[in-house]
């Protein structure tokens, strides 16, 4: 076996460390060991929460083994790892929240099986904002490896930046080339923007492509699980292992076979009509965030596609009905964490009442409080109808206008996020600030369509800035060929923070 220098795996995508797996040129064992040396030796980016240092050797073994056979899996041998967001029998589950603190699942999430299935390694556990509420990973409560205590994710394009929330550790562990690729969840942008504040590639599908069951809920209608990675030709990898039916333990998932979305990476994107949304280019997006969108779309005339003007006239509207209608489904889910069958339990209590307040006041923090109690308020008599009933209505008058759109277009594109990755702390003291910032990601989830973003080039300082790709219900195979050709025009993708 000829084994590369193990100072180069971090730099090979899942797809060549997939080939140099299968052709045997590095061992699964190794590959785990050099990637959980990196997580050790760079604690300062927050990103990890969990290692179990044995489970993942036994995992890389057992691929080396069908390697060996030449028994090959699409993804043996590769480590990935999981958002905290995910249950996990073989590492610690809190979702980012002292209300988990020590809890150990006793199955694996759908997600995560369906990768082991597919031979992928699990490194260990990504930090996440709190039940995965926030936009710059600034809420976890959870103290990361290396730390005494609770601390926000780092961006390593900028130490001093947020990576995104609330898939910022995953976001910042594939940045920092700590993992060849990440699992992440997205309910209002969660995929999408921490992969364009971290300049990596990440992939939001369907609503209902990916089960659900063993992801912590935050907003069952709303959440998604995805990939993050590097480059789209790994994120049609990973998402074909990711997806498909799971009946019996998800009813929200969809009835459709699992579908291989790397197929048709390499067609053609010639005559590809790239809708616009005005409504995305208005006067809150940044200078040079808008440089560099538009830059990326020129780039796409130049492979052959056609830039049409669109519509979303309610863009504007989807952030009151997405706090509107997140909250309430939160208030919902999270009411299960009460102390009594698992999780944190207040000490000192009077009766099952005083229990039950205690607990919920010690376990969760400012942000999951906040929108308990709005999603309380909005649910309750006499204001249900006035707020959840017309959000709801107007959710799907939004699904109407994409509708309307991709009559006139195959994909949409526009920016992620209407900056670049802000400071931190800027934002944490104004939570309606943070929510702002999900103004061109919220529309598509509360669709329920397959969005995306790609690295697309810098703005300020030197950040990334990602584009947005958002296509109709099940063309995730459209979107990662869009992806995957403008990816081999240009190399922002490869492009990596100085000093990684």
């Amino acid at each position: 076996m000829t084994t590369p220098a193990s100072s180069d795996l971090h730099d090979l995508s899942v797809a060549e460390l997939a080939r140099q797996l299968r052709d045997r040129q590095v061992s699964a064992v190794e590959a785990a060991t050099h990637f959980l040396g990196r997580i050790q030796a760079a604690p300062q980016w927050g990103a990890f929460v969990a290692l179990n240092e044995e489970a993942t050797l036994a995992q890389a073994r057992a691929a080396d083994e069908r390697l060996s056979r030449g028994e090959a899996l699409a993804l043996d041998g590769v480590p990935i790892a999981h958002k905290d967001i995910f249950v996990t029998k073989n590492f610690a589950s809190t979702a980012g929240s002292k209300m988990l603190d020590g809890y150990r699942s006793p199955f694996d999430a759908t997600v995560v099986t369906r990768l082991a299935d597919a031979g992928a390694v699990t490194l260990g556990k990504l930090n996440c904002d709190e039940f995965a509420m926030g936009s710059a990973n600034e809420n976890s409560a959870v103290a990361p490896l290396g730390f005494d205590a609770p601390a926000p994710v780092r961006n390593p394009w900028a130490s001093d930046r947020v990576p995104g929330g609330s898939s910022g550790g995953s976001a910042a562990a594939v940045a920092a080339r700590l993992a060849p690729a990440a699992t992440g969840t997205d309910t209002g942008g969660s995929i999408r923007q921490p992969a364009s504040f971290c300049g990596i590639t990440g992939i939001k599908p369907t609503y209902g492509r990916a089960s659900r069951y063993g992801m912590v809920a935050f907003a069952s209608s709303l959440d998604q699980a995805g990939p993050m990675a590097r480059s789209a030709e790994d994120c049609a990898l990973l998402l074909s292992a990711m997806c498909g039916p799971d009946p019996d333990r998800d009813s929200t998932s969809l009835d459709l076979p699992a579908e291989n979305f790397a197929r048709g990476l390499n067609d053609s994107i010639d005559g590809l009509r790239i809708g616009i949304p005005a409504e995305f280019f208005g006067d809150g997006l940044a200078p040079d965030v808008r440089a560099a969108v538009d830059a990326a779309l020129k780039e796409y005339e130049k492979l052959g596609a056609k830039l049409v003007p669109i519509a979303l006239p309610r863009t504007e509207l989807s952030i009151p009905v997405y706090y509107i209608i997140a909250p309430a489904e939160a208030s919902s889910n999270l009411s299960r964490f009460d102390g009594v069958k698992f999780g944190h339990r207040a000490k000192d209590y009077g009766d099952l009442t005083d229990m039950y307040k205690k607990t919920r006041a010690e376990g969760f923090g400012d942000e999951v409080k906040r929108r308990i109690m709005i999603g309380a308020y909005v649910l309750s008599h006499g204001y249900y109808d006035a707020y959840y009933l017309q959000a709801q209505k107007i959710r799907r008058m939004i699904a109407d206008d994409f509708q309307q759109a991709f009559k006139s277009c195959d994909v949409i594109a526009g920016p992620v996020a209407p900056t670049v990755a802000w400071k931190l702390g800027e934002k944490s003291a104004d939570p309606v600030a943070n929510y702002l910032a999900d103004i061109f990601t919220l529309p598509g989830s509360l669709a329920g369509l397959p969005g995306m973003s790609l690295p697309a080039g810098f703005g300020e300082g030197g950040l990334p800035v990602g584009l947005q790709l958002i296509g109709n219900y099940f063309s995730e195979a459209k979107l990662l060929n869009a992806a995957h050709r403008f990816q081999q025009a240009t190399d922002f993708h490869l492009r990596r923070p100085e000093g990684i």
